[in-house]
């Protein structure tokens, strides 16, 4: 029964964790770091969007967006990547904007 209990536990916990982003270590000293998606060299301390949507800083990056999940059956989500965002319209009439009740 514990070891259910871990499963579970480990599951939930898997559930809360945030894939879009990542971390980089950083060596001691360093004035600089790399952001490979842009290939440009950035001062510690400062903060950038690369052209991959991702808000970043020397220790990682995190998506600037979110994934819609949940929205009408007759609406489709699309990715604006000048924007970093995601439209949600409807399939047959992308003037008409979809409500979105869910997100990731």
């Amino acid at each position: 029964m514990k070891y259910f209990a871990l499963a579970v536990l480990l599951c939930a916990l898997a559930s809360l964790s945030n894939a879009q982003c990542f971390q980089k270590a950083m060596k001691p000293g360093v004035t600089h770091c790399y952001d490979d998606v842009d290939q440009m060299w950035h001062a510690v301390g400062s903060s950038w969007r690369n052209r991959g949507c991702m808000d970043c800083n020397c220790g990682g990056c995190c998506a600037a967006y979110s994934t819609p999940r949940l929205f009408p059956d007759d609406c489709v989500s699309v990715f604006d990547s000048h924007a970093c965002e995601y439209i949600v319209h409807k399939k047959d009439d992308p003037s008409v904007l979809c409500p979105i009740y869910g997100a990731v």
